[in-house]
């Protein structure tokens, strides 16, 4: 791959959502010199969400996975090039430098690097039909198995009760396999939801048949010639696996940042805007952890921020201000329950409860002291709406409107 040094060019290292997302924004706010977008998977950009149900389910076709066809990104002069390595920047000279050695020339650079799954630490760890999921390929490997073991009869272990544990339990167990869920804390969700909706989620997961083990620890996996047996905990017994799915978090992919010497910590550290410590280089989605204005680091996993923080990055390339304050929010889907959260709950030291937990559809409001600072709800969109519009207006209902289903939380917002 070569280029011809340009007046303007940008590259962008990344072919996900965040790397599309700064490509269209750029094109979009008017820059009209090459764009060159580089991805390591061999695939063109696609959505993640469905990896973990609909894709692994095998409910729905590779074209519905594609989030933008190379010929639509064509289209719009973005060169999209897959397969490709990065394995170094060099900001003096402002090329990046290719698997191949060759070398690409930017006048803007945006990371997009996204991130990777936490490898576990412990013997056999690496055994065959022990798989962690980020991509589509890895979605696919896990399907592979799954098929495999559903015709020899044999039960999944999925370690780490997060997100992307709870939805592949959810799917495997929609496709009729025994699941045990081993999670190392105390409750599911532990880091982001309040105990009462945890406690919910752990009652959903076993009401269809999981079996969850909590302040469960790991010792090793256990394994024979064709691949994981079981999973060895620490008081010595074995809980049977023909496949194991590793979610114990992920790792921000700021290597090539940090080699490049850019300030990195828990991620390539950025402003509002997507600026990183290097004028000429911004960084959007996954890899990145934003400086907040207390001088605390805010990392974000999520389409919404992907998104969000590509266009600032775009702007910010373009000499423009488009800092990222929305509310976050994030959304996961189980069985038949959609879970979507707004704000940051971190903090928070009171809850309200609106709505029926037992019927499953109802939010979860977080206070911190009187002020609301998070809600998430279950099968309730007109809530969460509602509640991202209350968090960016800086409007908060008291405990008692907040749980209370007769009081309208919407006049709040009249003024």
């Amino acid at each position: 791959m070569s280029a011809e040094v340009s007046a303007a060019s940008i590259v962008i290292v990344g072919a996900g959502q965040a790397g599309v997302m700064t490509a269209e924004a750029l094109r979009s706010g008017g820059f009209e010199g090459p764009i060159t977008m580089i991805g390591d998977e061999p695939h063109g950009p696609y959505h993640r969400p469905p990896l973990s149900k609909a894709w692994m389910a095998g409910e729905i076709e590779a074209a519905q996975l594609v989030m933008r066809a190379p010929e639509m990104l064509a289209r719009k002069n973005i060169a999209l090039h897959t397969g490709v390595s990065v394995k170094a920047i060099d900001r003096s000279a402002q090329t990046v430098i290719l698997g191949d050695g060759s070398a690409l020339p930017y006048t803007g650079l945006v990371l997009a690097t996204g991130s990777t799954p936490r490898a576990l630490p412990l013997p056999g760890g690496d055994a065959p039909g022990v798989l962690a999921l980020r991509t589509r390929d890895d979605a696919s490997a896990i399907a592979d198995r799954l098929a495999v073991c559903i015709a020899e009869h044999k039960p999944i272990v999925v370690i780490g009760g997060g997100f992307i544990g709870l939805e592949v339990a959810a799917t495997e167990r929609k496709k009729g396999l025994a699941v045990t869920v081993l999670e190392a804390a105390p409750r599911l969700l532990g880091r982001v939801l309040a105990p009462v909706l945890s406690d919910w989620y752990a009652e959903l997961h076993r009401g269809h048949g999981v079996q969850l083990l909590l302040g469960a620890q790991v010792a090793a996996i256990e394994a024979d010639a064709q691949g994981v047996t079981g999973v060895k905990l620490a008081d010595g017994s074995v809980v049977p696996a023909g496949l194991v799915v590793v979610g114990i978090g992920v790792s921000a992919n700021d290597q090539l940042a940090q080699a490049a010497g850019l300030e990195c910590e828990r991620g390539i550290v950025v402003d509002a805007c997507g600026r990183t410590s290097d004028s000429s280089i911004v960084a959007a989605g996954d890899c990145t952890a934003r400086r907040l204005a207390d001088g605390s680091l805010l990392r974000l996993e999520s389409v919404q921020n992907a998104t969000e923080q590509g266009k600032s990055a775009a702007a910010a390339l373009l000499g423009q201000e488009r800092p990222f304050t929305a509310t976050p929010w994030f959304w996961s889907d189980q069985y038949d329950k959609k879970l979507q959260m707004a704000g940051l709950s971190m903090g928070a030291d009171a809850w309200a409860v609106r709505g029926d937990m037992e019927v499953g559809t109802f939010t979860v409001y977080h206070f911190k002291g009187d002020q609301l600072i998070a809600a998430d709800s279950v099968n309730a969109s007109k809530d969460h709406l509602l509640v991202r519009k209350l968090l960016d207006a800086s409007v908060s209902p008291t405990r008692e409107q907040a749980g209370d289903v007769a009081f309208d939380l919407a006049s709040l917002l009249v003024k």
